[in-house]
């Protein structure tokens, strides 16, 4: 079996040294020439990449991308029953089209977004959440199982877009909430150690605190101890944020709180820290 790899940056290209690191055939591509030369498995070309190869995984920033690699990969693919995995975080409705083209060629598709970040990424402890024919998402186990630790299905195509949609939903609404909390604790004057330790113990624990812990100091891991360097970057918590409110206006359901956020990490990102780890935003709430 040979896997090609399609998009090799924060996320992509510690889950393609997974695979790497399995000894299977892997082949990687990505349009910046630094992630190519970073990755010992590179294919000269997309065309090459696309040559003979049975199961493609696309990591890639938005449902454009995905749609303009998925018809390079068509127009170059000589045989049909390959299996395409997207693990991009897009909108649900152009993951039900892409699986209704790729099946109209005779290929499989599941939809395969993350959580977990790049350290999880890099750990292979990544959770997928799953859309696609039961058969498809069985192929796509045994490869999923290498990169990830939680493996969760949720029906149709398109369900595991919606899925991560409203899982991001929760982290963004739960970051404010815990900047909001340390901006305040820090106002009132309590230690920022003694209080993060509290609430890591306590009914406010979560992975957004413990991983996510927007002040310098208490988690020595974190972004924020690290000048902010993005685990996960704002620009992507506000993407992820505007595809919540799209799949809600879709549905009619109203998401006030989701929607706060989205505006919120969307004005921050705007406004140039984008790059920035989404737990910056904590430097607008404290001041």
């Amino acid at each position: 079996m040979k896997i090609g790899f399609i998009g090799l940056g924060t996320m992509g290209m510690p889950m393609a040294q997974c695979l790497a690191s399995g000894e299977l055939n892997i082949s990687g591509w990505d349009t910046n020439s630094q992630c190519r030369s970073s990755f010992d498995h590179c294919a000269q070309s997309i065309e090459q990449l696309s040559e003979d190869t049975d199961v493609f995984i696309t990591m890639l920033p938005e449902a454009k991308h995905v749609l303009a690699v998925v018809d390079q990969l068509l127009e170059h693919c000589a045989h049909s029953g390959c299996l395409f995995i997207d693990c991009s975080t897009i909108d649900v409705d152009s993951t039900r089209q892409l699986a209704e083209r790729l099946a109209c060629h005779g290929h499989g598709f599941v939809d395969a977004p993350v959580s977990g970040g790049r350290e999880a990424a890099e750990q292979g402890t990544l959770s997928f959440m799953l859309g696609g024919k039961s058969e498809d998402i069985q192929r796509a186990r045994p490869l999923l199982e290498i990169m990830g630790s939680k493996l969760v299905e949720f029906g149709q195509s398109g369900s595991g877009q919606a899925a991560k949609a409203c899982h991001n939903m929760i982290c963004g609404i739960t970051a404010l909430g815990v900047c909001e909390s340390f901006a305040l604790a820090d106002a009132l004057g309590l230690d920022m150690e003694r209080f993060f330790e509290l609430c890591k113990g306590a009914a406010a624990q979560s992975w957004i605190l413990e991983n996510r812990c927007p002040v310098p100091g208490p988690a020595p891991d974190s972004p924020a101890s690290n000048d902010y360097a993005p685990g996960f970057a704002a620009r992507l918590m506000a993407k992820d944020l505007g595809l919540a409110q799209q799949a809600a206006t879709s549905t009619g359901q109203k998401t006030p709180f989701g929607e706060a956020a989205a505006a919120r990490f969307q004005e921050f990102a705007d406004k140039g820290d984008g790059e920035l780890d989404f737990s910056a935003i904590y430097q607008t709430i404290r001041g």
